[in-house]
């Protein structure tokens, strides 16, 4: 999947913030974050997002049958963090009329507000035999009426 847009250059249908603190087991030999844990940074926005808006949380997708395994991630790095860095962690959630989720990340450091990285993650759903889902399920819907109905 090709994007040809800037993250961060639309806007979102719903956000939510986060914070990490970077652990010594994080970083790697030059002392900055490794690059593999921006991946987590980006599931603990996801995590955070489905808290902050009930019903999109991993935990619902499997209690209405379903996983939404990622299919597709990007991930620029633009400033490193070290450890003891606050990281802020703003998880944009995308809207689209499609079966999928989609979101983006924009990663910032709390001491200075610079920016660190930027990224986005596209998730399908799959129901309990492991076929994609190629219309949204039912719980979905109810979670986009409930969350983004305009008022």
């Amino acid at each position: 999947m090709k994007r040809n847009r800037k993250i961060g250059s639309q806007t979102p249908a719903l956000t939510t913030t986060t914070h990490t603190t970077v652990r010594f087991s994080e970083v790697d030999s030059m002392q900055v974050v490794w690059h593999g844990e921006y991946v987590r940074y980006f599931e603990d926005g996801r995590e955070a997002f489905g808290r902050e808006y009930p019903g999109l949380g991993y935990l619902d997708f499997y209690a209405n049958g379903y996983t939404a395994p990622i299919v597709d991630m990007q991930l620029q790095y633009i400033s490193p963090l070290t450890v003891n860095d606050v990281a802020v962690i703003e998880t944009r959630y995308m809207d689209n009329a499609a079966a999928k989720l989609c979101f983006e990340y924009i990663v910032r450091r709390q001491s200075d507000g610079a920016l660190v990285a930027r990224g986005s993650s596209v998730q399908v759903f799959v129901d309990s035999e492991g076929n994609m889902v190629l219309n949204n399920p039912p719980f979905y819907e109810e979670w986009k009426n409930k969350w983004l109905t305009k008022e």
